[in-house]
């Protein structure tokens, strides 16, 4: 797994743990919403601007973007679509 990958797997892992939507990260970071879908996808070199904002924004640091993915785990489930109940 390159790092863009690792980046991606790391991304969409934390994200979905915050129940955010790409969408919703993307409003709060700053960023493009298909940007978002392609760094998870591990199609995009990342600036490292992007990578602070998404980080704030997840809470977190953006070493844990690097932290190492064991392969034998599945890919994080997508969250489930359509809005969320009003006072969610």
């Amino acid at each position: 797994m390159d790092i863009r990958q690792t980046i991606g797997w790391n991304l969409r892992r934390l994200r979905v743990a915050k129940g955010l939507s790409q969408e919703r990260l993307a409003l709060e970071a700053g960023i493009d919403r298909s940007y978002v879908g392609r760094i998870e996808r591990g199609l995009e070199n990342v600036t490292v601007s992007a990578l602070e904002a998404l980080a704030a924004v997840l809470g977190s640091n953006v070493r844990d973007l690097f932290a190492e993915v064991d392969t034998s785990s599945s890919r994080p489930p997508p969250l489930r679509s359509g809005r969320k109940p009003k006072g969610s």
